[in-house]
């Protein structure tokens, strides 16, 4: 005769069968399966074993097929997963370090409910990228407007079954926005140790991730270095019409890894990445991507290093690779076709700037090898510089730098058709049978039609590369793109990941 017993596998063999049987409870992966208190209800497969036993006390024969239906449910119920539900995967690249964890998440009137619901896919896609348990990471929720809301805190749910039903649960508050007194509320409770905050220690993790899209009805400055001073990491994610400044009073330094901007709450998930790694202590950090190696990331134990293909040298940084070398073929004309529209602010319009430069930095500029051309679109179509007008890096670059920021509307398919007509024509500095690309960089949806001018683009020869930020629409970018799409068409939801993007293209455009 054997039982299922609770255990950290939910699954384990007992040589006796003790009456009244706790009730079995919905669990995810290796959760443990304990039951509420004070029930003792048969359910599930207990009940079924219950029925069994039952059955099989009438004589030894009965015994027989007992055992044999129990090893049968057991193969069963092995090859469906735990408790019934299919099998979950477990992160063999990281390993996270035992963390408190506390989302402080803005629900004031400003979020509309289908955006509050975005915030919760974004909680609960973070959660299930993290090692829950008493032992390893513990995690609240914080939900404010003109009030705080503690909808459940570090020592409520003891792993991820429960706490992403609570997080589905939560629902939003929809008055003012007082961030000062939420993360005071933090600080002083949902921190403290009588709602499940282990002692300050080197071993232990304080992570505070702050959610808000509007500017805040009372002071985060001074609560917010408090929060600090107590040993509370704090990321602050902005979305919309937030106030930068106030992202960065709250956050932690550096403001770089700490601070996080998307345009609006259904591009917010793509930060689940980013928040899965920052929790990570042991890591291959080639296969997560985690790395700046140009070409080549080889792991080592704790650590990575940086190699480049046959015929490529990597470069003294120890991680990029010499590219793109004078020689016969390496002639090239390359035109960036720059999104200028008001969605893309100035300070990431600086970025997009870099973005250019950092691969006009790959080419070797010359009449015979590489020339560059730069067009700005927004409502209308701006010709920055055409193709041949600069001979040399440094006065390309010293031109971006130099380009205004429109600030506009959104007409991509205006502006193919420009890239088309005129860019690349033979008044405009092109050469006759030297390879052309286009960079379209956007970070929205256009506002006109895209797919003639696209095909076209392509129809002619062109190489297309399409780059996305933020709310670019990934449809939009693919029809951009050439073939093989997958090699040609690029997004990411934060401006400050763009230079990743640029160590992709430069090898691709170079190839």
């Amino acid at each position: 005769h054997a039982i299922f017993s609770p255990s950290p596998s939910c699954l384990s063999l007992s040589p006796w069968f003790p009456p009244p049987v706790p009730a079995l409870h919905t669990c995810q992966g290796l959760a443990p399966c304990l039951p509420e208190e004070g029930q003792v209800n048969i359910s599930g497969p207990r009940l079924l074993l219950a029925t069994l036993h039952s059955a099989s006390s009438s004589s030894t024969a009965m015994d027989r097929i007992f055992s044999a239906l129990l090893l049968s449910l057991l193969l069963l119920l092995q090859s469906y997963g735990v408790c019934g539900a299919p099998p979950q995967p477990r992160g063999t690249l990281c390993r996270t370090k035992p963390t408190d964890l506390v989302f402080v998440i803005d629900s004031s009137r400003s979020v509309r409910p289908h955006e509050f619901e975005k915030v919760k896919v974004f909680v609960s896609r973070v959660i299930e990228g993290l090692d829950v348990g008493p032992n390893s990471t513990r995690v609240g929720v914080i939900n404010y407007a003109s009030a705080v809301k503690n909808e459940f805190s570090l020592k409520t749910y003891q792993n991820k079954a429960g706490l992403l039903q609570a997080v589905q649960r939560i629902e939003p508050l929809s008055t003012g926005t007082m961030t000062g007194l939420a993360i005071q509320f933090a600080i002083s409770r949902a921190f403290s140790d009588s709602e499940g905050a282990r002692v300050r220690s080197p071993n232990f993790n304080k992570v505070a991730i702050v959610v808000t899209d509007g500017r805040p009805q009372d002071g985060v400055q001074d609560v917010s270095a408090r929060a600090r001073a107590a040993g509370i990491e704090i990321f602050a994610i902005g979305v919309g019409r937030v106030d930068m400044h106030t992202l960065r009073q709250i956050a932690s330094e550096p403001l770089d890894d700490h601070v996080d901007y998307v345009e609006s709450y259904s591009v917010i998930e793509k930060l689940t990445h980013k928040f899965q790694e920052a929790f990570c202590v042991v890591s291959d950090l080639c296969a997560t991507e985690d790395h700046d190696c140009e070409q080549i990331c080889i792991s080592t134990p704790g650590a990575y290093k940086c190699a480049c293909k046959e015929g490529f040298t990597l470069n003294n940084d120890g991680k990029t690779c010499s590219a793109c070398s004078g020689g016969s073929g390496s002639a090239l004309d390359l035109v960036f076709l720059i999104d200028g529209s008001k969605s893309v602010r100035p300070e990431n319009f600086e970025l997009v700037k870099k973005f250019i430069n950092q691969i006009v930095d790959s080419l070797e500029v010359s009449d015979k090898q590489a020339q560059v051309g730069l067009v700005q679109y927004s409502s209308s179509v701006r010709q920055e510089f055409p193709l041949g007008q600069f001979k040399n890096k440094k006065d390309i670059k010293a031109a971006v730098k130099k380009m205004a920021y429109m600030e506009k509307g959104t007409m991509t398919g205006q502006a193919l058709k420009y890239l088309i007509d005129s860019s690349f024509s033979i008044i405009n500095g092109a050469r006759p049978g030297v390879p052309k690309v286009g960079i379209v960089f956007t970070d929205g949806r256009s506002q006109d039609y895209i797919t003639d001018a696209a095909k076209k683009a392509k129809d002619l020869g062109f190489r297309m590369f399409a780059v996305g930020v933020g709310n670019a629409v990934e449809d939009e970018l693919r029809e951009i793109a050439s073939e093989p799409v997958a090699e040609h068409y690029f997004y990411t939801a934060d401006f400050r990941t763009i230079s990743k993007i640029g160590k992709k293209l430069q090898m691709k455009i170079c190839i």
